[in-house]
């Protein structure tokens, strides 16, 4: 069993920015949703992802494997990264309040760190542990929603999710074993989870049945499948092969800190002391985890 790698700079960089692109996902869904049903907005978005990345690989000129391995890896991402968690959150979210699905996605970290420990992949340390409940409570006091009110359906929708989304950070070490490049993993995704979707789509709503998108929509759709999905998979896939999956799925918890100060900045949304507060809170989960300021202060 490893000791979980060191966040670089970098790295810190990455996952910060990675955090922005999908923090965005919430604007760009809210206006895409008002016109479009969920299915129809999944589909579309890991659709044109797919498109846009194809694109990219073939300029780039990229080598491609079509060996039963790396087909083997592009579907499996596909179903535990795009294809189960994007349908469990789409359904849980039709029942649960914004907030408490916020609490229940920054679980992600939780199953990363205990999946990675029994799999021998990365050793549980307690700063490591300490830090993601620390970070957990930040994002619980941050959206200040009740656990207790929460359906339990749609609550352990929502734990699957993130149960998937932590297989999905094991399963996503092989692109590096296998030498696939992380544009071609991310584009593999995709079209896996395309794949999967579309024919659900074509049975429950067939696209020709779906009214015209205005011109908000329209460009919501592209930003939520260009930069929350094609961009923000590129660089999932590159913080994957730095860092390792638990550190990767760190993201879940900055995700909050960045939607609470879009909604602010854009929305006119009131940023009150407990935002203040949870987004000190999940700081110092931070740093607990990267473990360089703990061990200054206090040594190893």
């Amino acid at each position: 069993m490893t000791t979980p790698p060191a966040i670089t700079a970098r790295a810190w960089g990455m996952l910060l920015l990675l955090a922005l692109l999908w923090g965005g996902s919430f604007f760009f869904v809210g206006v895409a949703v008002r016109e479009w049903p969920p299915l129809a907005i999944v589909v579309a978005r890991v659709g044109l992802a797919t498109i846009a990345l194809w694109a990219v690989v073939a300029a780039l000129r990229l080598e491609l494997r079509r060996d039963s391995p790396a087909l083997r890896a592009h579907l499996g991402m596909g179903v535990l990264n795009n294809a189960v968690p994007f349908l469990l959150i789409v359904w849980a979210q039709g029942s649960l309040p914004s907030g408490a699905a916020s609490i229940l996605n920054a679980t992600t970290p939780l199953w990363g760190v205990l999946l990675a420990h029994l799999a021998g992949a990365e050793k549980a340390t307690p700063l490591r542990i300490g830090g993601v409940l620390l970070g957990f409570l930040g994002v619980g006091w941050m959206v200040g929603a009740d656990p207790l009110a929460m359906p339990l359906g749609p609550a352990l929708a929502m734990c699957a999710a993130t149960f998937s989304y932590g297989l999905a950070g094991l399963w996503g070490r092989r692109f590096r074993a296998l030498g696939i490049p992380p544009l071609v993993a991310a584009a593999g995704q995709t079209s896996a989870a395309t794949l999967i979707l579309a024919p659900a789509l074509l049975l429950a709503l067939p696209p020709w049945t779906l009214p015209a998108l205005s011109w908000a929509a329209a460009g919501a759709l592209l930003g939520l499948a260009l930069l929350s999905t094609a961009l923000a998979y590129l660089l999932y896939f590159r913080i994957l092969d730095a860092v390792g999956p638990v550190n990767l799925l760190l993201v879940t918890l900055i995700i909050p800190v960045f939607a609470v100060l879009l909604g602010a900045a854009f929305l006119g949304e009131r940023l009150a002391t407990q935002h203040l507060t949870g987004m000190v809170l999940i700081a110092g989960g931070l740093a607990l985890i990267d473990g360089r300021l703990p061990r200054r202060v206090f040594g190893r």
